[in-house]
Formats: C-alpha cells, structure tokens, sequence
C-alpha cells in the first residue's frame, strides 16, 4: 500500500512538474519573434553552432565591406582576419554552424531575458519635404548647430518657443513637427526642396546636451500606446492625432535637440563613418559588439501591417554605428533610404538572434 501510495505522489509530482513547464513556456511572450530553443544562456557571449538557413543577403554583406575597406582602411585592417575568413565560410559553401572550419567560432548573445532573444528596433534614412524659406504650411524649423553660443544651448521647450529664432541657424522648413522629430531619433535625412536639385543630405551636426528621456516610454507609462505595440509608427500614428499643442507637450518631455549639417552628393554613413547598405549594416552597444564586429542573425519578417507570422531569415551583418539608446542586448537595423523603409523600420519593435563571428 506505502508503494502504490509513493507511486501515486510521484505521478502527482511528475504531472505537475510538467504542467508547471509547460505553463511556464506558455506564459514567455512570442508576439514579438521570441525563441527559446537554445534554453538559459549562461554568459553574454557563449560558444553554439546555430542551425540556421543561408543568409540571403551575401551580396549586402561583401558590399558592405567593400565600404569599410575605402571608406575606412584602419577599421578593415582591425578586423581583416575576420572579413577573409567569412569570405572562406562563403565561398566554401559552409553550414551556420560550421564557422569553426575557417579558424572562427560561433557566440551567440543571451539577449534581455537571458534565452537569446536580442531586442531589434530598425532605422531609416527619412526623406522630407522642405523649404528653404519659411511658409504658411512650412514653418517647422530644422537648425545648424550653434558656434560660439554663450552659456548652455537652450533645452527643446526653450527652442520651440523660440530660443534659436533670427540667430541665421535655420537650414530648412518643414511642414511637419513629428518628422523632424523623427529626423533627429534617426540621425540624419535627405531634404527634399521639391526645387528640382538634388537632394540634400542633413547629417548629425550635434545636440544641444540636455538630458535624454524616450517619448515611447512616456507613452506606455501614459496608457496611450500598449508597451508590446510601442514603435516608431505607433508614435507617428498617436501624433496624427494629436493638436500641435498636444504634441510638443509630449516632444518637451525630451530635453535632448539635435542640430544638422547640410552636405551635398553625399553617403548616409554611421558611426564609423562608413556608407551603410541597407539590410548588412545594424547600430550596436560598441561595448559588447564593437564597431566593424560581424553578426550572423536570425530575424522574423514582418508583413505589410508590421506583424509577425513566423516567418524568418538568416542575414550576415557588420555593426557600423551606435545610437543612446542602443545599450546591451539590442540592435537597431538600418533598412535604407525612404517612406519603404521607414514604415518598415517603424514598425520593428521584436526579437531575433544573434551570434558575433570571431576568433
């Protein structure tokens, strides 16, 4: 009786235990792309060899360092070993999980939950409409950074309420407050005069030095955006909706403002000062992956609504730039130039996988 009674406890047990587990895996989030085949990742980097398709974007990738080999001698001599072995990799036809055959290995992230799932955010290179003078729909200014400014520059409320204004440091007008916000969270735009010359590209030319807060935070804690839909197109939806009162309260709430530097025929280049091909190249924490460091990742795709269904592809990317808010376990994708790509850089706010190639 004492046996069949301890095998009845232990069946107990053991069903609950599995039910526990199973529970406990329904309740990890997967809307966003999450994985958590490779279980609990000890370390930061961990040595694994990923079972993953092809990457599909090879062409991107050898022009991508192409770039970095004219545009940045000194950054392609750093990592040279490493460009020439994925190159062996490539050319031998080599599996994901075969790196070490070319003298490299494999460590994939742990990423924000410690089960490999990397944060992803994408960017873009916007394109606005401007003018050079100001108008009665085209009265946004978009300014030069200050020289010689006595005392600290003034924070965002105090320059749109005018702090800047007849000091000759506007470059352009926009007809819109919300894109030249957006402008400054990208870094940079081609301006559109509509004049029939070439486009203009504003580069970063500086910040005023104020404090940083994330509107998207200030949303999620305000209950009007919900935390797992917050994004760039879900900030730009929310504004469209807004009074112009109602949006530079929000957009006050961040101090930062940052200022651009015209440049004519010229590359969208990141930190590194390298162009960046759209779909090879992603914004890293250059303390845990270093600028010119290779990436083998595993993204979800999303539709033309910004969902995510399943669907997934292997890409091999190089990290060139750096961003505030880009710390840890997280990359921002550059997804190119354009309204294309930036209502699909709006709308990625999900989880991938990532293995940095090295020695």
């Amino acid at each position: 009786m004492k046996k069949k009674l301890n095998h009845y406890l232990f069946i107990v047990f053991i069903t609950f235990f599995t039910l526990s587990l199973l529970t406990s895996c329904q309740d990890k989030p997967i809307k966003q792309g999450q994985q958590y085949s490779d279980g609990r990742l000890p370390l930061s980097l961990n040595i694994s060899y990923p079972n993953l398709d092809t990457p599909v974007n090879i062409t991107d990738y050898i022009m991508q360092v192409e770039q970095i080999k004219t545009a940045s001698p000194a950054l392609y001599k750093q990592n040279e070993h490493i460009y020439k072995a994925v190159d062996d990799w490539i050319n031998g036809l080599l599996a994901s999980n075969e790196f070490h055959k070319v003298g490299l290995n494999s460590y994939e992230m742990a990423g924000q939950d410690g089960f490999g799932n990397v944060h992803l955010t994408g960017y873009y290179t916007p394109i606005i409409k401007a003018r050079h003078k100001p108008t009665k729909e085209f009265k946004y200014p978009i300014y030069k950074m200050p020289v010689n400014y006595k005392g600290q520059l003034p924070s965002r409320q105090q320059i749109y309420k005018g702090a800047l204004a007849g000091k000759g440091l506007e470059i352009a007008y926009s007809n819109s407050l919300i894109e030249n916000f957006i402008m400054e969270v990208q870094g940079s735009a081609y301006i559109d005069f509509e004049d029939g010359e070439p486009l203009v590209f504003f580069s970063y030319g500086g910040k005023n030095g104020h404090g940083y807060s994330s509107i998207g935070r200030i949303l999620i804690e305000q209950g009007e955006i919900e935390k797992e839909k917050i994004s760039l197109q879900a900030i730009r939806d929310w504004a469209t909706t807004k009074t112009e009162k109602q949006l530079k309260a929000l957009l006050t709430e961040n101090r930062s403002f940052v200022f651009f530097k015209p440049q004519y025929n010229a590359d969208v280049k990141g930190a590194a000062t390298v162009p960046l091909v759209a779909n090879a190249s992603v914004a890293s924490d250059k303390l845990l992956v270093p600028l010119g460091s290779v990436v083998l990742m595993d993204l979800p795709l999303l539709d033309e609504d910004g969902q995510y269904n399943g669907r997934r592809e292997t890409r091999l990317m190089v990290a060139l730039d750096v961003g505030g808010a880009i710390k840890g376990h997280h990359f921002d994708l550059y997804l190119g130039v354009g309204n294309d790509a930036g209502k699909l850089a709006g709308y990625y706010n999900h989880y991938g996988r990532a293995w940095v190639i090295k020695p």
